[in-house]
């Protein structure tokens, strides 16, 4: 599998990454655990040696089961999470972003327990949260890099001018945002930042969150704990009734054209991603052997101009947007930024 380097690191990881946010057991549906687990051993005997994973995954459960899946593999893989939520003391549901310097340091500590290492390649602050000054927060994981807890460290979900602020003072090795064909809007500024910065670029939500496995129809529904189920995802309306049944649509015709080349719609999806020349990993979540299999075989496709022109021409003929000129999520699903 291709190897692409995160920023300005010496962290080489393969192109396609895992994402563990389904491997939450309480935010994505279900899953069959021990089928994740194989996936897990699967993915690394295929090349695949990046694994992104967050405490808020359960809250909790994805680090542990993702511990527990890689054993005595951790050395093999380039281990990423993120912290920067506050929960609550008794029941462990977040109850606020902070990215305060003690509850990053504290957060990393049960990170490093939970995800049974001595140090972690990659820490990410999960979201901005505006109440705490980013010299602070990066202040926190410049210590936390110091005292050998974390190898480097960058943000998700930050935009240009938290960006630069950050840089200010301290060295980001990545900024992780979702970036997909439903939602083009780092296409704007913030991929070209990366690019020019050399800072690298983890794209989540790879596959649309599902949109783009061809899974769906328009009788599918979500579990109730289903995020998707909310119908907005990340301030866009992807899941809500009407643009979902045009997404489908939209898909429906991407299916055809990567039959054409003898692919699924999901490598068609993967591909694009991973031919944007700011983007360092793709990740994407894989549950089981067969969607392990299929997304490892996109990572060898280079889409032509040609094929990039004819998905474009999809969706502009069905009058789905891309979202380019939306403004970007600056706060996560339920805990809206105070005025």
């Amino acid at each position: 599998m291709e190897q692409r380097r995160i920023g300005n690191t010496d962290l080489v990881t393969s192109v396609i990454g895992f994402g563990t946010w389904e491997m939450s057991t309480t935010m994505y549906g279900d899953i069959d655990v021990d089928e994740a687990d194989r996936a897990v051993n699967l993915a690394i005997d295929h090349g695949i040696t990046l694994f992104d994973t967050a405490e808020v995954y359960g809250p909790f459960h994805s680090e542990e089961l993702l511990a527990k899946a890689l054993g005595a593999r951790r050395k093999d893989i380039v281990l990423a999470t993120k912290v920067g939520f506050r929960y609550d003391p008794e029941t462990q549901r977040v109850n606020g972003l902070d990215s305060k310097r003690e509850n990053v340091i504290a957060r990393t500590e049960g990170c490093l327990r939970r995800l049974d290492t001595d140090v972690i390649d990659l820490m990410m602050i999960h979201w901005p949260d505006h109440d705490t000054a980013l010299e602070e927060t990066v202040g926190a994981l410049e210590q936390l890099k110091r005292d050998g807890k974390i190898r480097y460290y960058g943000v998700s979900n930050f935009d240009v001018a938290m960006l630069d602020e950050c840089q200010r003072h301290g060295a980001l090795a990545v900024n992780q945002v979702g970036y997909h064909l439903f939602d083009r809007r780092m296409e704007a500024e913030v991929l070209p930042w990366c690019d020019a910065n050399d800072v690298g670029y983890m794209a989540y939500g790879s596959l649309g969150f599902g949109l783009l496995t061809g899974a769906f129809t328009p009788e599918t529904t979500f579990a109730e704990h289903d995020w998707r189920r909310r119908g907005n995802a990340f301030d866009l309306p992807l899941f809500e009734r009407e643009p979902f049944l045009a997404e489908i649509r939209v898909c429906n015709r991407l299916k055809e054209l990567a039959a054409d080349h003898g692919r699924s719609v999901a490598q068609l999806a993967l591909a694009w991603v991973v031919g944007h020349p700011a983007v360092s990993v793709a990740l994407v979540g894989m549950r089981n052997e067969h969607e392990l299999q299929e997304n490892v075989a996109a990572a060898d496709w280079r889409l032509t101009d040609a094929i990039r022109a004819d998905i474009d021409r999809v969706f502009e003929e069905e009058g789905v947007p891309t979202h380019v000129d939306t403004p970007q999520a600056l706060s996560p699903p339920g805990l809206r930024r105070r005025a």
